[in-house]
Protein backbone atom coordinates (compact mmCIF):
# COMPACT_ATOMS: atom_id res chain seq x y z
CA UNK A 1 0.00 0.00 0.00
CA UNK A 2 1.37 3.20 -0.91
CA UNK A 3 1.96 5.79 2.54
CA UNK A 4 0.19 8.98 2.90
CA UNK A 5 2.42 12.24 2.77
CA UNK A 6 1.59 13.75 6.00
CA UNK A 7 0.60 16.75 6.32
CA UNK A 8 4.19 17.47 8.40
CA UNK A 9 6.46 16.51 5.42
CA UNK A 10 4.49 19.10 3.13
CA UNK A 11 7.07 21.70 1.93
CA UNK A 12 6.05 25.84 1.45
CA UNK A 13 4.98 26.57 -2.11
CA UNK A 14 8.21 28.20 -3.99
CA UNK A 15 7.06 29.34 -7.23
CA UNK A 16 5.10 32.29 -8.19
CA UNK A 17 1.94 31.85 -10.07
CA UNK A 18 2.05 29.21 -12.94
CA UNK A 19 2.61 30.21 -16.56
CA UNK A 20 0.96 28.10 -19.42
CA UNK A 21 3.08 25.97 -21.40
CA UNK A 22 1.34 25.05 -24.25
CA UNK A 23 4.19 23.56 -25.84
CA UNK A 24 4.71 20.91 -23.18
CA UNK A 25 0.82 20.13 -22.89
CA UNK A 26 1.04 19.22 -26.69
CA UNK A 27 3.56 16.84 -26.05
CA UNK A 28 2.34 14.78 -23.20
CA UNK A 29 -0.77 14.87 -25.29
CA UNK A 30 1.15 13.36 -27.84
CA UNK A 31 2.20 10.43 -25.30
CA UNK A 32 -0.62 9.88 -24.02
CA UNK A 33 -2.66 9.29 -27.52
CA UNK A 34 0.03 6.82 -27.71
CA UNK A 35 -0.81 5.04 -24.75
CA UNK A 36 -4.11 5.59 -23.41
CA UNK A 37 -3.15 4.26 -19.61
CA UNK A 38 0.40 6.76 -18.90
CA UNK A 39 -1.51 8.25 -16.40
CA UNK A 40 1.49 10.49 -15.91
CA UNK A 41 0.62 12.31 -18.95
CA UNK A 42 -2.72 13.24 -17.67
CA UNK A 43 -0.82 15.73 -14.98
CA UNK A 44 1.52 16.65 -16.82
CA UNK A 45 -0.69 18.03 -18.90
CA UNK A 46 -2.36 19.68 -16.28
CA UNK A 47 0.62 21.39 -14.71
CA UNK A 48 1.38 22.60 -18.38
CA UNK A 49 -2.04 24.26 -18.48
CA UNK A 50 -3.53 25.03 -15.25
CA UNK A 51 -2.71 28.68 -15.26
CA UNK A 52 -4.95 30.22 -12.88
CA UNK A 53 -7.77 27.67 -12.96
CA UNK A 54 -6.71 26.40 -9.36
CA UNK A 55 -6.98 30.03 -8.28
CA UNK A 56 -10.23 30.58 -9.37
CA UNK A 57 -11.44 27.11 -7.50
CA UNK A 58 -10.16 27.85 -4.79
CA UNK A 59 -11.30 31.75 -4.33
CA UNK A 60 -15.85 29.93 -5.52
CA UNK A 61 -14.89 27.71 -3.01
CA UNK A 62 -14.65 29.98 -0.34
CA UNK A 63 -17.72 32.55 -1.34
CA UNK A 64 -19.92 29.49 -0.51
CA UNK A 65 -20.99 28.34 3.17
CA UNK A 66 -20.72 24.64 2.10
CA UNK A 67 -17.51 25.30 0.38
CA UNK A 68 -15.94 27.57 2.60
CA UNK A 69 -16.64 25.35 5.60
CA UNK A 70 -14.46 22.75 3.50
CA UNK A 71 -11.89 24.93 3.31
CA UNK A 72 -11.83 25.59 6.73
CA UNK A 73 -11.71 21.81 7.51
CA UNK A 74 -9.20 21.16 4.53
CA UNK A 75 -9.59 17.30 4.90
CA UNK A 76 -7.24 15.46 2.99
CA UNK A 77 -9.95 13.31 0.79
CA UNK A 78 -7.28 10.58 -0.93
CA UNK A 79 -6.73 9.95 2.92
CA UNK A 80 -10.63 9.59 3.64
CA UNK A 81 -11.09 7.56 0.68
CA UNK A 82 -8.02 4.98 1.97
CA UNK A 83 -9.46 4.27 4.81
CA UNK A 84 -11.09 0.81 3.78
CA UNK A 85 -12.93 0.86 7.30
CA UNK A 86 -14.67 3.94 6.13
CA UNK A 87 -15.45 2.70 2.83
CA UNK A 88 -17.06 -1.00 3.90
CA UNK A 89 -19.58 1.17 6.04
CA UNK A 90 -21.43 2.36 3.39
CA UNK A 91 -24.72 0.26 2.85
CA UNK A 92 -26.21 -0.50 -0.87
CA UNK A 93 -26.99 2.02 -2.92
CA UNK A 94 -25.18 5.33 -1.65
CA UNK A 95 -22.55 6.87 -4.01
CA UNK A 96 -19.60 5.61 -1.24
CA UNK A 97 -21.08 1.94 -1.71
CA UNK A 98 -21.16 2.79 -5.27
CA UNK A 99 -17.72 4.46 -5.57
CA UNK A 100 -16.08 1.02 -3.35
CA UNK A 101 -17.82 -1.31 -5.89
CA UNK A 102 -16.25 0.82 -8.88
CA UNK A 103 -12.58 1.02 -7.37
CA UNK A 104 -12.76 -2.66 -6.75
CA UNK A 105 -13.66 -3.76 -9.71
CA UNK A 106 -10.58 -2.04 -10.94
CA UNK A 107 -7.95 -2.21 -8.32
CA UNK A 108 -7.27 1.62 -8.22
CA UNK A 109 -7.06 3.26 -5.31
CA UNK A 110 -6.66 6.88 -4.45
CA UNK A 111 -3.05 6.81 -3.01
CA UNK A 112 -1.82 5.05 -6.57
CA UNK A 113 -3.70 8.22 -8.45
CA UNK A 114 -1.61 10.26 -5.97
CA UNK A 115 1.27 8.80 -6.91
CA UNK A 116 1.09 9.50 -10.48
CA UNK A 117 0.30 13.22 -9.74
CA UNK A 118 4.03 13.27 -7.79
CA UNK A 119 6.02 12.13 -10.76
CA UNK A 120 5.51 15.63 -12.66
CA UNK A 121 8.68 17.11 -12.01
CA UNK A 122 7.45 20.67 -11.21
CA UNK A 123 4.39 19.97 -9.34
CA UNK A 124 3.92 21.81 -6.15
CA UNK A 125 0.30 19.40 -5.86
CA UNK A 126 1.61 18.35 -2.75
CA UNK A 127 3.15 21.61 -1.45
CA UNK A 128 1.60 22.82 2.38
CA UNK A 129 -0.82 25.70 1.02
CA UNK A 130 -4.45 26.24 0.38
CA UNK A 131 -4.29 26.31 -3.03
CA UNK A 132 -2.19 23.31 -3.78
CA UNK A 133 -4.83 21.25 -0.68
CA UNK A 134 -7.21 22.58 -3.39
CA UNK A 135 -5.71 20.71 -6.08
CA UNK A 136 -5.16 17.71 -4.48
CA UNK A 137 -9.39 17.94 -3.58
CA UNK A 138 -9.90 18.24 -7.54
CA UNK A 139 -7.26 15.20 -8.06
CA UNK A 140 -8.89 13.16 -5.67
CA UNK A 141 -12.50 13.29 -6.07
CA UNK A 142 -11.85 12.24 -10.29
CA UNK A 143 -12.67 8.77 -9.35
CA UNK A 144 -16.14 9.89 -7.51
CA UNK A 145 -16.71 11.84 -10.56
CA UNK A 146 -16.74 8.43 -12.65
CA UNK A 147 -19.48 7.43 -10.29
CA UNK A 148 -21.60 10.36 -9.96
CA UNK A 149 -21.90 10.91 -13.87
CA UNK A 150 -21.99 7.11 -14.86
CA UNK A 151 -19.11 7.01 -17.31
CA UNK A 152 -16.82 3.91 -16.79
CA UNK A 153 -12.90 4.13 -17.66
CA UNK A 154 -12.58 3.10 -21.00
CA UNK A 155 -11.27 5.56 -23.53
CA UNK A 156 -14.48 7.31 -24.25
CA UNK A 157 -15.53 7.28 -20.49
CA UNK A 158 -12.71 8.59 -19.23
CA UNK A 159 -12.53 11.78 -22.43
CA UNK A 160 -16.06 12.71 -21.17
CA UNK A 161 -15.74 12.69 -17.25
CA UNK A 162 -12.49 14.97 -18.46
CA UNK A 163 -14.87 16.56 -20.73
CA UNK A 164 -17.61 17.16 -17.79
CA UNK A 165 -14.69 18.38 -15.60
CA UNK A 166 -13.65 21.36 -17.93
CA UNK A 167 -16.73 23.90 -17.00
CA UNK A 168 -16.56 22.60 -13.61
CA UNK A 169 -12.74 23.56 -12.79
CA UNK A 170 -12.15 26.53 -16.17
CA UNK A 171 -8.38 24.39 -16.29
CA UNK A 172 -7.85 24.41 -19.92
CA UNK A 173 -5.88 21.04 -19.52
CA UNK A 174 -9.01 19.01 -19.22
CA UNK A 175 -10.33 21.13 -22.68
CA UNK A 176 -7.09 19.99 -24.33
CA UNK A 177 -7.83 16.21 -23.23
CA UNK A 178 -11.52 15.95 -24.36
CA UNK A 179 -11.12 17.94 -27.45
CA UNK A 180 -8.22 15.83 -28.56
CA UNK A 181 -9.71 11.92 -27.70
CA UNK A 182 -12.86 13.70 -29.15
CA UNK A 183 -10.91 14.17 -32.45
CA UNK A 184 -9.27 11.06 -32.28
CA UNK A 185 -12.66 9.55 -31.91
CA UNK A 186 -14.13 10.89 -35.00
CA UNK A 187 -10.65 10.00 -37.06
CA UNK A 188 -11.54 6.22 -36.07
CA UNK A 189 -14.71 6.81 -37.80
CA UNK A 190 -16.14 3.74 -35.76
CA UNK A 191 -19.68 4.37 -37.04
CA UNK A 192 -21.24 5.71 -33.18
CA UNK A 193 -21.53 8.93 -31.38
CA UNK A 194 -18.26 9.23 -29.57
CA UNK A 195 -17.99 12.86 -30.34
CA UNK A 196 -21.29 13.39 -29.41
CA UNK A 197 -20.51 11.82 -26.19
CA UNK A 198 -17.79 13.93 -25.00
CA UNK A 199 -19.99 16.94 -25.85
CA UNK A 200 -22.65 15.75 -24.33
CA UNK A 201 -20.14 15.09 -21.08
CA UNK A 202 -19.19 18.99 -21.38
CA UNK A 203 -23.01 20.38 -21.28
CA UNK A 204 -23.65 18.05 -18.63
CA UNK A 205 -20.58 19.61 -16.61
CA UNK A 206 -22.48 23.28 -17.26
CA UNK A 207 -25.99 22.51 -16.11
CA UNK A 208 -24.92 20.16 -13.04
CA UNK A 209 -24.30 21.93 -9.42
CA UNK A 210 -20.99 23.20 -8.92
CA UNK A 211 -19.24 19.67 -7.64
CA UNK A 212 -16.00 20.71 -6.34
CA UNK A 213 -17.51 22.82 -3.72
CA UNK A 214 -19.42 19.70 -2.11
CA UNK A 215 -18.98 18.10 1.28
CA UNK A 216 -17.65 14.22 0.11
CA UNK A 217 -17.75 12.61 3.38
CA UNK A 218 -21.68 13.34 3.52
CA UNK A 219 -22.15 12.73 0.45
CA UNK A 220 -21.13 9.54 0.08
CA UNK A 221 -23.47 8.19 2.33
CA UNK A 222 -26.19 10.03 0.41
CA UNK A 223 -28.28 7.00 -2.01
CA UNK A 224 -26.90 7.58 -5.15
CA UNK A 225 -29.79 8.21 -7.41
CA UNK A 226 -30.66 10.71 -4.91
CA UNK A 227 -27.34 12.64 -4.89
CA UNK A 228 -27.49 12.84 -8.97
CA UNK A 229 -30.59 14.41 -8.82
CA UNK A 230 -30.19 16.73 -6.34
CA UNK A 231 -26.83 17.68 -7.84
CA UNK A 232 -28.66 18.03 -11.58
CA UNK A 233 -26.30 15.48 -13.17
CA UNK A 234 -27.81 13.99 -16.38
CA UNK A 235 -27.41 10.82 -17.31
CA UNK A 236 -24.99 9.66 -19.84
CA UNK A 237 -27.25 8.73 -22.52
CA UNK A 238 -24.94 9.27 -26.10
CA UNK A 239 -21.90 7.58 -24.12
CA UNK A 240 -24.31 4.61 -22.90
CA UNK A 241 -25.61 4.25 -27.11
CA UNK A 242 -21.89 3.41 -27.72
CA UNK A 243 -21.34 -0.45 -27.61
CA UNK A 244 -18.47 -1.37 -25.35
CA UNK A 245 -16.36 -3.35 -27.99
CA UNK A 246 -15.66 0.14 -29.69
CA UNK A 247 -14.89 2.73 -26.54
CA UNK A 248 -11.66 2.12 -26.58
CA UNK A 249 -11.05 2.39 -30.20
CA UNK A 250 -9.67 5.65 -31.77
CA UNK A 251 -7.17 5.86 -34.51
CA UNK A 252 -8.31 2.97 -36.21
CA UNK A 253 -7.07 0.98 -32.74
CA UNK A 254 -8.46 -1.94 -31.57
CA UNK A 255 -10.99 -1.63 -29.10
Amino acid sequence: MLRPLQSHERRPSLTAPRRVQPVRAARAFGRLVADKEDTRQVFEIMNALAGRSIDWGYQRLLQTPEGGAQAYGQVELSDRLQDRAWLDGFVAGTVGAAYRDFIDARSLSAYGLADESRKVADSEIEAAHPRAWYARRIRDVHDIWHVLTGYQTDALGEACVVAFSLPQTRSAGFGLIAAGAAVQFMRARTGHPCGRAVLQAWRSGRRAAWLPGQDYEALMAQPLEAARLRLKIARPTVYDAVPPAVRNAYQGAPG
